[in-house]
Parts: C-alpha cells; sequence; structure tokens
C-alpha cells in the first residue's frame, strides 16, 4: 500500500470529527494498510489516525513494543490512575510536550473484517490509543493543555 501524506496541525481535517465505518469491505482493508505504511515509513511512529492522512473515518493504528494492530470505531475505557510523559503528534512534527493520560486502556472496537476486538494496554501503548482516537473526535493532543502552556505550545510549532 502507498504512504500517504501527513496532515499538518493547521489541516482542518484534523478538528473534523470522523464518521464511524458502516462498510468492511476492501476499500476500508486498504485504508488500514495505507495507515500501517505511513505508519511505519519514519523512524518513531507508534500510533496513526485515518484523519491524519486526510480521511474522515474513525480508523486508526498502532505498533509499539512489539504489539501492532488497527481499531476500527474504538471506543476507551480510562483507567483513573493518570501519569504525565512527553507527547509528540505526527501533524506537528518536532513538538514534544508533557502531558497527562490514563495509564491504562481498555479499547473496544472493530478489526478490518468487522470483528470485535479488545485491546488492553498500559503506559505508552495507552497513552498512543488515547492519543490516536483523540483525533478520530477533531482533538489534538495541545487541546488537553492549560491555556498558558497551549500557548507556548503553539509558539513553539510556529
Amino acid at each position: 500500500m502507498a504512504v500517504q501524506p501527513i496532515r499538518l496541525f493547521n489541516d482542518p481535517v484534523l478538528r473534523t470529527v470522523a464518521e464511524p465505518v458502516t462498510a468492511f469491505d476492501r476499500e476500508l482493508r486498504g485504508l488500514v494498510k495505507s495507515l500501517q505504511a505511513t505508519m511505519r515509513a519514519g523512524a518513531g511512529r507508534a500510533g496513526l489516525a485515518a484523519p491524519q492522512i486526510g480521511v474522515p473515518l474513525k480508523v486508526l493504528v498502532y505498533e509499539l513494543d512489539g504489539k501492532s494492530g488497527h481499531l476500527i470505531n474504538p471506543r476507551l475505557e480510562l483507567s483513573e490512575r493518570r501519569i504525565v510523559a512527553d507527547e509528540a503528534c505526527l501533524s506537528a512534527p518536532g513538538a514534544w510536550w508533557p502531558l497527562e493520560r490514563s495509564y491504562m486502556v481498555t479499547a473496544r472496537g472493530r478489526d478490518m473484517f468487522g470483528k470485535p476486538v479488545t485491546v488492553r494496554a498500559l503506559g505508552m501503548l495507552a497513552r498512543v490509543l488515547q492519543h490516536e482516537a483523540d483525533h478520530l473526535d477533531g482533538i489534538l493532543f495541545v487541546d488537553h493543555l492549560p491555556e498558558d502552556e497551549r500557548e507556548r505550545f503553539l509558539a513553539s510549532i510556529g
């Protein structure tokens, strides 16, 4: 599958709430494969959401510490335990920022064939799933920052 260009921070598609997937067909499988190829095309990439390549559908892929997969129409259950760690976004290259997220996540959705999938994740993988699921709702990680930190972040990316 072809590697796709990643939409940058100011692209309006990143602020659009993605549509749920209703057809589990060849086109969807091609989208998942393109997302995986695009994610794997650069060093340090751990996740990617369909809106980041301009496709407003609820699809995400992930790959971290030997765990890889995809989720269609994901729903996340977040733990109460929270942790702060540096976070980055492929749509804002080079910018890392400390952000508080849930330490553990249970994500439920479907695979590209429509079969139910449950992913339980801790630490960085939990962070990746939260970050990518946010993209599906038109939320960027900067939206979670306090206003003064958000202003500093926005100034840092020009």
